[in-house]
């Protein structure tokens, strides 16, 4: 769900997460304890999660892995409408057929 409450909570994704008793009573327990909220706490353990991939390295490799089979599908779908509609696969200075009648 990504409706907004109000303005300030306007650039703010809701998540629902499910986690078992002992986790949640483990979170909430120390959320008393840290005078924080729930959702504060989980906040600070996903943002310690994020620094710990960036951190780990293999992130980078992926994004290059997902970046070039992002290019590839790209590709193949260019391909794919310039076979269908008879256009060039790749920009030129020549008017669209359907463009010059």
């Amino acid at each position: 769900m990504t409706t907004p409450t109000n303005d300030a909570q306007a650039n703010v994704k809701k998540l629902g997460i499910q986690l078992e008793p002992d986790m949640h009573a483990q979170l909430t327990l120390i959320a008393q304890l840290q005078g924080s909220t729930l959702t504060d706490e989980i906040r600070k353990a996903l943002t310690a999660h994020v620094a710990s991939v960036k951190a780990g390295g293999d992130l980078a490799t992926h994004a290059e892995a997902a970046m070039a089979e992002i290019e590839r599908d790209a590709a193949a779908r260019r391909e794919a409408i310039s076979s269908l509609f008879g256009t060039p696969t790749q920009a030129s200075d020549k008017p669209h057929p359907a463009r010059t009648r």
